[in-house]
């Protein structure tokens, strides 16, 4: 049941705020471990895990595999799970510095590729 997927995977604050991030700007995984400081694989976990839950949408670009939300795909109750994201971290102080190193990381090359 991907309605069940959907509530499961926001369950998890590493994945909540990685949605966060990506309510902005696309990112590939390497700018995500880099914001958030975390592994690779944790990273690409939390983004495969929303991902096939039908939050984000992905794209090839030469190398990188970015993610983004998938406006066309979050309507009906996933919007108002994506608006309750928004108003729960709309005063959070994790989510401003989330937010802050996001806009200072770069992709850093090949080995970011989540495939």
């Amino acid at each position: 049941m991907r309605e069940l997927k959907a509530f499961k995977v926001l369950s998890d604050e590493t994945r909540l705020r990685i949605l966060n991030l990506l309510l902005d700007d696309e990112c590939c995984v390497c700018e995500i471990m880099q914001a958030l400081g975390m592994s690779q694989s944790k990273a690409s976990r939390g983004l495969i895990a929303l991902y096939e839950a039908g939050f984000l949408k992905m794209r090839r670009d030469g190398l990188w595999s970015l993610y983004s939300l998938d406006e066309q795909a979050v309507k009906g109750y996933k919007a108002g799970l994506i608006e309750a994201v928004k108003e729960f971290f709309k005063n959070s102080e994790i989510a401003v510095s989330d937010k802050k190193r996001m806009k200072a990381e770069a992709r850093i090359g090949p080995g970011c590729i989540n495939k």
